[in-house]
């Protein structure tokens, strides 16, 4: 279904491939700078649109999904095409995409198709684990946590990297424990992570604050921690490293996953990943290695100075949008190129007591420079403004 077409042949057409926070950003500002004979398509399957840090909140039951829920068919209201539909491949030397059997020819194309969740890569996950990524889990956690024996442990694991918003498993470890304190309740909550360090992007000193942070709430960390398959009530790992003997089990009365993510079959399977395991793009531009082509959000890798990645976060996804979309509108036109992707940017994370910190500052400078703020109830406030002022920018409301 397609729906928000200009009238005639449009000039130009650009094809954004994926409805989340990346490609609506780039939809929206797209439309801002282009002149209205041009077209912009935004393909998405899914027929709403919620940010992802709505998912711990509705865990908790402090806030539901559906109240950040909104229809991608409102941004028909802006003379955005929308089209809900299967990308069946996508034809980079071409710059088309086939969806539901039909091939759509565009002058610039911006993938923006996110990161996957791939459960089947871990045996037993998907029968003995709650996936807490995906908004069908939510009212399953949310279910399992209030129903959690006395003395009862949440196991909240991290089965792959990398995975969207790296701080959003802790932020619920300690959200979920606030939440048992204030109920009366015995249980204890539990993190686990195959890297050696929280937040790598912190540094060595940076999470060493933050994993004191963590004992001080009473939320063991274990690093290192490769899971390798669940079981009913217990997670077994894997040896981290060569020689290195493999963690004890881990049991669980409830456990609270986040599955490894994978770039999508369609994107690997249309040869902008180059065999690796994301699309590779220039760090500046988001250009990928065919002209007119260029992919953002956690769809990419993006290397910094110190060896890392560009975490997956939906600030970076937003920010590249908009620099794509400025570059797309002024090659359009003839114009010089636009400003860079700068790389700074920012997240929250909860803590509990009515505050947050943020997860903050210049990724793409050598080297990175990223701290992490004290926790802060402005910041919190910062947080459900980050949500708000969003919605209003693209749907209206």
């Amino acid at each position: 279904m397609t729906a928000g077409y200009p009238c005639g042949v449009p000039t130009h057409r650009v094809l954004v491939l994926g409805g989340g926070f990346g490609g609506i950003a780039t939809a929206v500002t797209l439309r801002e700078q282009l002149e209205p004979g041009d077209e912009v398509v935004l393909v998405e399957r899914h027929p709403t649109y919620v940010m992802g840090l709505r998912k711990n909140w509705g865990v908790l039951d402090a806030a539901a999904i559906d109240e950040g829920e909104r229809a991608l068919a409102r941004l028909i209201d802006k003379r955005i095409a929308v089209l809900h539909g299967e990308i069946e491949a996508i034809h980079p030397e071409e710059r088309a995409a086939t969806i539901d059997g039909e091939r759509w020819q565009a002058d610039a194309l911006v993938v923006a198709l996110g990161a996957q969740r791939a459960p089947e890569q871990v045996p037993g996950f998907s029968e003995h684990a709650i996936d807490v990524y995906g908004v069908e889990g939510v009212a399953a956690a949310r279910e399992a946590v209030a129903e959690l024996r006395p003395g009862g442990r949440i196991l909240v694991g991290i089965f792959g990297v990398p995975y969207p918003c790296p701080p959003a498993p802790f932020e619920l470890a300690l959200l979920l424990t606030e939440h048992l304190r204030q109920r009366g309740h015995d249980g204890e909550v539990e993190v686990f992570s195959p890297l050696p360090l929280s937040l790598p992007i912190l540094g060595q000193a940076g999470c060493n604050t933050f994993e004191s942070r963590l004992d001080v709430a009473g939320v063991p960390f274990h690093r290192s921690h490769v899971a390798s398959r669940v079981a009913a009530g217990g997670v077994a790992f894997a040896p981290p490293s060569e020689g290195a003997p493999a963690p004890p089990d881990r049991s669980f009365d409830v456990l609270l996953a986040i599955p490894p993510h994978r770039v999508p079959p369609v994107v690997f399977e249309s040869g902008l990943t180059a065999g690796k395991p994301w699309v590779p793009v220039h760090p500046r531009t988001l250009e990928t290695g065919f002209e007119g082509i260029y992919a953002i959000g956690d769809v990419t890798m993006l290397p910094l100075s110190n060896g890392q990645m560009l975490p997956k976060a939906g600030l970076f996804a937003q920010r590249e949008g908009e620099v794509v979309a400025a570059r797309i509108a002024s090659h359009f036109r003839g114009d010089s190129a636009t400003a860079p992707f700068a790389g700074d940017g920012a997240c929250f994370l909860e803590g509990g007591g009515g505050q947050a910190a943020q997860v903050e500052g210049g990724f793409l400078e050598d080297p990175p420079r990223v701290v992490m703020t004290e926790p802060a109830a402005e910041h919190l406030a910062a947080k459900r403004a980050f949500e708000r002022e969003r919605l209003e920018a693209w749907f209206g409301a």
